[in-house]
């Protein structure tokens, strides 16, 4: 049958049979063509999909498909929205050259746990002292536990300053170092904010700061990777060694 012989119809039908063998070939070959697409190709589009978030609401009966672009900056702030009572800043007393007693900061910390145990950089809690630490519920003493080989040190809220304000935190949800790729952003949350592209090595490279030092290590999901380390031989300690070594040890009560 010659194609000028055909209804509107079957014009139509004919055009949809087209429509839908194309888009299976397009499919085949795209999916090819991604198997085959290094990892620098790869990875921006997987990132660019992930990002985008298709909505389903119910109007009036009816289904609509919304479909929202996630923005990366809008990633950063909920990541840090959802850490933000989890992480202290941590101070001690001193006495300055003119003889007065003075705080001073010692870093920052983040609680791992529901007990109140914070994890803090060794170089600056180094040892049993008289530590404080404060979130945005208010500021607490803090019992000093013990010191990992690995750089980092473990302390406890104790009593409030204010005996009206109790400690209130939350703790982190704990990544998987092993599931980052290269090329996605890793923030690093202390008293300032900073960030960096995980280039795939896993024993991460900070340049930490003192405004740094001791700051909670963050994905785009706001899940906990480690922390960040002043130490000479190390910048970046992973959460699995942190709970690692809190678990295996005895710590004072």
């Amino acid at each position: 049958m010659d194609i000028k012989d055909l209804n509107k119809s079957q014009l139509i039908l004919l055009a949809v049979l087209l429509s839908f063998v194309t888009s299976i070939a397009t499919g085949i070959t795209t999916v090819t063509l991604m198997q085959q697409a290094p990892d620098s190709f790869t990875t921006p589009v997987n990132r660019i999909i992930r990002q985008t978030v298709e909505k389903i609401q119910q109007v009036e009966g009816k289904t609509t498909v919304q479909t929202v672009v996630v923005k990366e900056e809008d990633l950063v702030v909920d990541a840090i929205s959802k850490n933000k009572s989890s992480i202290f800043s941590i101070t001690k007393n001193a006495v300055d050259p003119d003889g007065k007693v003075i705080e001073v900061s010692m870093g920052q910390g983040f609680a791992i746990n529901s007990d109140g145990v914070i994890v803090a950089d060794a170089l600056w809690v180094p040892n049993d002292d008289t530590y404080y630490v404060r979130n945005d519920s208010g500021k607490f003493k803090a019992i000093f536990l013990f010191t990992n080989s690995a750089g980092f040190s473990f302390l406890k809220i104790s009593e409030p300053l204010d005996p009206s304000k109790p400690a209130k935190f939350s703790t982190p949800t704990f990544g998987d170092l092993e599931k980052m790729k290269i090329g996605q952003k890793v923030l690093v949350l202390g008293s300032t904010i900073s960030s960096f592209i995980f280039d795939g090595d896993k024993d991460i490279k900070i340049n930490v700061t003192k405004s740094t030092t001791g700051g909670l290590v963050l994905n785009l999901d706001g899940e906990a990777l480690g922390i960040a380390l002043s130490s000479e031989t190390t910048s970046f300690a992973p959460i699995d060694a942190i709970n690692i070594a809190y678990a295996g040890s005895s710590p004072k009560p």
